[in-house]
């Protein structure tokens, strides 16, 4: 179907010498593949999950070429992890549409410091860095390619993008991704509406375009391994090798409501800097039940200056009536007390410093996880996708992971003195105060307490 639609149409525009369509015609019918023509079928997404080498820059810059080249005065997207990614690889690469483009004869400018790509026929393409969701706000699209998809740090930038794509009959986006189990990449293949269409393909598929010998190590070296699986014959594989968390340990332990708190505590892990460019502060919040289970209450990870996540945090501790704001200081040293104190010297602070290596503090959190102790209260998948792509060995410091840990391992630490205390009173649901057992109305709020069944 895919290859007919394409010979019907190439024909039809070769019958006048379109130069365009005959330079189309010969990648379709010489080099590509089946997987590699999205076809013009209801899909609103087409998926291409494949291994390293597998041509996966080609079949979008072809698609995205074509589509921007026979529709005059259209808007596209391309978007990749970083800026360097979506210009060296996705524009001027080897396989990138700058190539793909001029054997077209139909690019008109390219600005690489802006990222336009301007065309004769009164197209534009522009290029996007998944790192800054906020500039994919206002712009307008026909269609996107969207590169590497598991590798974008923030979900956020999908969204924007997608609020984006109101031009023309259907907007389409080609994504091409070598596929990591993130939430967003999960959620795509799980679609089962049609709007998704998902085709998959492995590093071996393009052997004729590929370096016998480094197939020959490639093949040596990782057939039979997860990593083999996932990066050469692309894999979606749930589970990372070596990971503290999986994903079956948290979806076990989902709830949908939390019940009442006997202690809570805002955790943050502060960034460094607070540009564009940086990375964000971990923000989570966490409680305590009087059984001596775990609560992950809210995601309040952001990016944002000193004194933006300063005021957020307190927010939170008035918001959830938390106990304390939990900060590790190691970046930020005695500023990060203060900051927080200037926007709020009321608030009780505690500042920890991480003394241990990352996996020493955060494998007795992982098996509270896996007692079952700890819940989360809804779905939080940024954060989940930190936990169960995190190794030991991994190299990375994921802040939202981090102020996690750091919130746990604060409720743990007091916990068993706190469960006997708590065994002996009633917790207000309104303000928290606690109060003597068969106490009926909170002494401070006036509000109707209701003791829970243990």
């Amino acid at each position: 179907m895919m290859e007919l639609f394409y010979e019907n149409e190439l024909n039809k525009l070769s019958e006048s010498l379109n130069l365009t369509a005959i330079r189309r015609g010969e990648w379709v019918k010489l080099a590509a593949r089946a997987e590699q023509l999205p076809d013009e079928g209801d899909w609103s997404t087409w998926l291409y999950l494949a291994g390293r080498g597998a041509g996966k820059t080609r079949m979008a810059a072809e698609w995205l070429a074509w589509q921007a080249a026979t529709n005059d005065h259209t808007r596209w997207a391309i978007v990749a992890p970083t800026f360097g990614d979506v210009r060296d690889v996705c524009a001027e690469g080897n396989s990138g549409i700058i190539g793909i483009l001029r054997e077209y004869d139909v690019l008109e400018d390219y600005n690489r410091t802006y990222g336009h790509i301007k065309l004769r026929n009164g197209s534009l393409i522009r290029l996007f860095s998944a790192d800054e969701p906020n500039r994919l706000r206002g712009p307008q699209f026909h269609g996107a390619w969207c590169d590497e998809l598991s590798s974008w740090r923030y979900s956020d930038t999908w969204d924007q993008l997608q609020f984006g794509l109101r031009l023309g009959d259907h907007p389409r986006t080609v994504v091409t991704t070598t596929p990591k189990p993130v939430s967003l990449v999960r959620n795509l293949v799980s679609r089962t509406d049609g709007s998704v269409k998902v085709v998959r393909g492995s590093t071996f598929d393009n052997a004729a375009n590929l370096a016998p010998q480094a197939l020959i190590e490639l093949q040596l070296r990782y057939n039979g391994t997860r990593l083999g699986r996932q990066e050469l014959y692309g894999e979606l594989l749930e589970d990372v090798e070596g990971a503290l968390w999986t994903r079956k340990m948290i979806d076990d332990a989902r709830v949908k409501e939390a019940p009442n708190m006997t202690r809570i505590c805002v955790a943050i892990d502060p960034a460094v800097t607070s540009g564009e460019d940086s990375d964000e502060t971990g923000m989570i919040v966490a409680g305590v039940s009087m059984d001596g289970q775990y609560y992950v209450l809210y995601d309040g990870t952001l990016r944002a200056s000193p004194d933006g996540w300063a005021r957020r945090a307190v927010e939170l501790y008035h918001e959830y009536k938390a106990n304390r704001i939990v900060a590790e200081k190691n970046n930020g040293g005695d500023m990060v007390g203060s900051v927080i104190h200037h926007v709020d010297p009321t608030v009780p602070i505690k500042l920890v410093t991480a003394t241990r290596g990352k996996q020493v503090r955060a494998e007795p959190v992982s098996a509270l996880y896996e007692q079952g102790k700890v819940h989360h209260v809804g779905g939080f998948d940024q954060l989940e996708d930190q936990m169960v792509s995190w190794t030991p060995d991994s190299g990375t410091s994921p802040d939202r992971m981090d102020a996690l840990v750091w919130a746990i391992t604060e409720l743990s630490a007091a916990s068993p003195a706190m469960q006997y205390l708590a065994s002996k009173v009633d917790f207000c649901p309104n303000c928290r105060m606690p109060s003597p057992k068969g106490t009926n109305v909170c002494p401070k709020c006036q509000t109707a307490i209701i003791t829970p069944s243990l």
